[in-house]
């Protein structure tokens, strides 16, 4: 969706826990949205779009940590488990040898610890589950399927394009929808266990027909694998954090949309890393409610 139709970012357009299959659809002021006092909520009619240029697949551990390293963490299917639902700290070792995978999360760094590798992973579970976020799992052996299925998108050569639908609109403030306003029924939280369980969070893989054309040099055959550093973390380089904010999918209520939230928030981090975003600017968080309303590969 982001190289075709491009997705704004969440100052415009909040997460509201609800998709097109329950409630939602894709308008106007789901892309973009303010409310005022007399006025109510209406329609934003310039906004910034952010695009994407190249995409395709990565898998594999040395083929990760160079897209990585060179340009930024990456959205990675994984087996969500309720081990890895209870985990507290420490690195991850699944034993089950399981790697159907039913959730999405994002690859930032690696490291190793006591002679162990590890990946470090950001989850959209909020910031008080794991650390602070994140967690750590055992790297090189696919565990949890982890390394089989990821992906890469590169933003485009300008950060953003304003987007002007003051024509489109005839100048008039445009109501937000009655079913959006509408407050959400709250979920029972043995409910939205069971549907982690056992919904697998999946979005199509048929690279072809979603556009992607297989590069000349892949990123991960730019630079000898001895010039990996053995450590490396995005929250920690040079002296800044080049990542966007955590993200929490279980609130207002439980939506499945992880496969959104691990995507968007991937790219705002690529899009932080490629234009110098850092901790010393405003930061930067895409809309996963856009990817999420307007069917761009799943639903809540």
């Amino acid at each position: 969706m982001m190289k075709t139709q491009g997705v704004s970012d969440e100052q415009c357009s909040i997460y509201r826990a609800r998709g097109h299959d329950n409630g939602q659809n894709c308008t106007q002021e789901i892309k973009c949205q303010n409310c005022l006092p007399e006025k109510g909520c209406f329609a934003t009619p310039v906004y910034n779009q952010y695009e994407v240029d190249e995409f395709g697949p990565v898998s594999w551990e040395y083929n990760i940590m160079q897209e990585v390293f060179q340009r930024g963490p990456i959205p990675c299917y994984i087996r969500a488990n309720q081990e890895l639902d209870d985990y507290t700290g420490g690195i991850f070792y699944d034993h089950t040898g399981l790697t159907e995978t039913n959730h999405v999360v994002s690859i930032v760094g690696w490291g190793v610890e006591h002679g162990m590798k590890f990946w470090r992973v950001r989850n959209s579970w909020g910031s008080s589950w794991g650390e602070e976020g994140f967690f750590r799992i055992v790297r090189g052996i696919n565990n949890l399927g982890l390394e089989e299925e990821c992906a890469w998108a590169t933003p485009t050569k300008d950060i953003f394009k304003v987007v002007n639908i003051t024509n489109t609109l005839s100048g008039a403030d445009v109501k937000i929808d009655s079913d959006v306003q509408e407050p959400v029924k709250e979920v029972e939280t043995t409910n939205a266990t069971k549907v982690r369980k056992y919904a697998p969070c999946r979005i199509s893989s048929d690279w072809e027909k979603k556009g992607y054309v297989p590069l000349e040099v892949n990123s991960w055959d730019r630079i000898p694998n001895e010039v990996i550093p053995a450590n490396f973390d995005w929250r920690y380089h040079k002296g800044f954090n080049w990542l966007s904010w955590n993200k929490n999918q279980h609130i207002p209520l439980y939506c499945g949309s992880c496969w959104a939230q691990a995507t968007t928030s991937a790219l705002a981090d690529r899009f932080i890393i490629k234009y110098g975003l850092t901790d010393l600017h405003a930061p930067l968080g895409l809309s996963a409610q856009v990817i999420v309303n307007c069917n761009a590969g799943g639903n809540c």
